[in-house]
């Protein structure tokens, strides 16, 4: 194999996170060019608050990395709530991005353990409590008439 060939996933991984690194900084950039009335019209049109929106883009476009893993721990479907309850992905992604325990979460999406721990942290709590109760007293749909 040529040498100039020869894949390097550090270097690769190391320009990927670096590239997105300076996208996030032009995200911020470009945020920090509007006006607090254009700022607060965006935060309304996507249904936050403007402190809440900051924070979304500061934090960057993976702070919600960890949803879709819970999502699939606890055995709730993703796509189901997003295509029938848009809202409430919506407020699980918001709340999941604004969360203050993404260490706690990352260790126990790592060691296999999330659906045993996340109730002890996660401010999603009672929203995913409420999801798995409804998903369990729904009868399959073989079951529907």
């Amino acid at each position: 194999m040529p040498a100039h060939s020869r894949p390097y996933p550090f270097v690769d991984r190391l320009i990927e996170t670096f590239a997105e690194w300076l996208k996030h900084r032009r995200d911020v950039s470009e945020m920090c060019q509007f006006d607090a009335a254009e700022f607060s019209r965006i935060a309304h049109d996507l249904g936050v608050t403007s402190t809440d929106l900051d924070e979304l883009v500061r934090q960057g476009p993976h702070k919600v990395e960890e949803l879709p893993q819970l999502l699939k721990a606890l055995g709730i479907s993703e796509e189901a709530i997003a295509r029938t309850q848009p809202l409430v992905m919506r407020d699980l992604e918001r709340v999941c991005a604004l969360c203050r325990h993404k260490s706690e979460c990352d260790h126990d999406i790592a060691d296999g353990s999330l659906a045993q721990h996340y109730q002890a942290y996660c401010a999603n709590k009672v929203t995913l409590d409420a999801l798995a109760e409804e998903l369990a007293n729904t009868p399959p749909l073989s079951a529907r008439h």
